[in-house]
């Protein structure tokens, strides 16, 4: 069948509430007594989606015994935003555009916590590369509880290249780096703010860093080194949100 595969209780209720025209068929474990399960079939069937029956060692099958909540659609899932279309966001953000930059997270699920913290904290975009990075797959959407497909994600040929347009619109970057001295809680992030995050393993590229205007560590109190990525970005972003006395 046709479609990008969808499952879990968060992403395809986020794909009824966001996205209900591209979800091709949508399957329902059937003798379940979950009522969440219940309720997205009555919003599925109201908004035009007929949800199909299906017993559990189908969807485990289906799903290749991935944790499926007894929730399963096919999606036509949107393509990454344009690059062209990052001049306008950011314009219509103003002085609150707040974006992250992930320059190389590899794991799926790292990558579907960033974009759901980045969708909490209200983030005007998610820029990533195309190459050696992870883009939008069933995992990060699983991961994401729905917010890959609600949060504009832009997919970038050449990240340097992006990065000094966005600092030619007015968009500071700050980096974060575990070897920076600059403490992360001491940088101004009032207006227009482009949080930059490294790899997993080896952190930001060279030309990346190199265009960052700042670099900063988030202070540590215990015995690890860092954090991981996605923990790191919810701390970062929710610091913006807190220095410019905005809510989510």
């Amino acid at each position: 069948m046709s479609g990008e595969l969808l499952f879990g209780i968060h992403s395809v209720d986020a794909a009824l509430t966001h996205d209900p025209k591209n979800i091709l068929e949508l399957y329902i474990e059937s003798d379940s007594h979950n009522a969440r399960l219940k309720e997205l079939s009555e919003r599925a069937r109201e908004l035009g989606v007929k949800p199909h029956s299906r017993p559990r060692e189908a969807l485990d099958r289906m799903t290749g015994g991935a944790r499926h909540q007894g929730a399963v659609a096919r999606y036509n899932a949107p393509p990454p935003r344009s690059e062209n279309e990052l001049s306008a966001l950011i314009e219509k953000a103003g002085k609150d555009a707040l974006l992250l930059v992930l320059d190389g997270v590899t794991d799926p699920h790292n990558l579907g916590a960033c974009l759901r913290s980045a969708d909490a904290a209200g983030v005007t975009a998610v820029i990533a590369p195309k190459d050696k990075a992870v883009g939008i797959t069933p995992t990060v959407r699983t991961a994401s509880a729905g917010a890959a497909d609600h949060i504009p994600f832009v997919a970038v040929t050449n990240l340097a290249r992006t990065l000094k347009a966005l600092k030619e619109q007015g968009v500071w970057l700050v980096g974060l780096a575990d070897d920076a001295a600059q403490d992360f809680y001491a940088v101004d992030l009032k207006g227009p703010i482009a949080i930059v995050m490294g790899s997993e393993g080896e952190g930001m590229r060279r030309l990346t860093r190199e265009s960052c205007d700042f670099l900063a560590h988030i202070p540590m109190r215990g015995a690890v080194e860092s954090l991981n990525v996605s923990v790191a970005t919810g701390v970062a972003l929710f610091e913006v949100l807190r220095q410019r006395g905005t809510k989510p």
